[in-house]
C-alpha cells in the first residue's frame, strides 16, 4: 500500500509540500462506508508524518462525509472562511449547526474560528454581513477580515503564493495576521472548511 509520505509532492517553494486531491476521493463515502476506524485514517497518517512536517493545513469541502469527519478528527483548530455576503451567512449557519452536532455525537470539543473573507468596506452588503457575524458569533469570530484584493486572484493564476509574489499586498498582510493568530493558538494541524 501507498505510504502517506510517498503521496506528498514537494512544491517549487521552500518548505511547502502538497498532497493533492483526486477524483477517487469522491467515492470514499461509498468505499469506506461504516468501516471500523474509517474516521481516523487522516489522524493516523498525520501521526506517521509528525516527524517530517511542522504544520499541516487541510482544505476541505463543506459537506459532512468521510473526508470531513477525518479532517475534524485530525485537526486541532478548524478555520471556517465565510464571504461577507448574505447567502454565505446562511451556509455558515448550517455549517456551524453540523459542527455542533458532530461535536456532541463524538463527544469532543474542537476549537474553531470564523474568518470573514472578501470583505469590501465600500459596500453596505459587506458591512452588514460583518456586523451580523459579530453579533451572532462573537466568541469564535476572528477580529479582523480578509479584504477583497484582486492581487490574490492574480497570484493564484500565476501559481505563486501572494506573500512571495507581492508581500506588501493587502491580502498578504491580512493573511499574515491570520497566520500569527493561528500560531498563537498553538495549532499544528488546521482544517479549513470552505463554504
Amino acid at each position: 500500500p501507498l505510504e502517506p509520505l510517498d503521496a506528498i509532492e514537494k512544491s517549487r517553494f521552500k518548505n511547502l509540500h502538497i498532497l493533492s486531491a483526486s477524483t477517487a476521493m469522491a467515492t470514499l463515502d461509498k468505499q469506506l462506508g461504516t468501516a471500523e476506524g474509517m474516521g481516523l485514517v487522516v489522524s493516523r497518517a498525520l501521526d506517521e508524518l509528525s516527524d517530517d512536517f511542522e504544520y499541516v493545513i487541510m482544505d476541505c469541502p463543506p459537506m459532512l462525509g468521510v473526508l470531513m469527519v477525518n479532517a475534524l478528527a485530525a485537526c486541532e483548530h478548524l478555520v471556517i472562511p465565510v464571504q461577507t455576503e448574505f447567502l454565505a451567512l446562511k451556509g455558515l449557519e448550517r455549517m456551524v449547526r453540523t459542527l455542533h452536532m458532530v461535536q456532541r455525537s463524538k463527544r469532543f470539543d474542537l476549537a474553531y474560528t470564523i474568518v470573514p473573507t472578501l470583505f469590501d468596506k465600500r459596500t453596505r452588503a459587506s458591512n452588514d454581513a460583518l456586523m451580523s457575524l459579530k453579533k451572532t458569533y462573537p466568541d469564535v469570530l476572528w477580529q479582523s477580515v480578509i479584504p477583497i484584493d484582486t492581487q490574490l486572484r492574480e497570484a493564484s493564476l500565476e501559481g505563486v503564493p501572494l506573500p512571495l509574489s507581492r508581500p506588501g499586498a493587502r491580502g498578504a498582510l491580512h493573511y499574515r495576521e491570520l497566520l500569527d493568530f493561528l500560531l498563537s493558538s498553538g495549532s499544528d494541524n488546521v482544517a479549513a472548511m470552505n463554504g
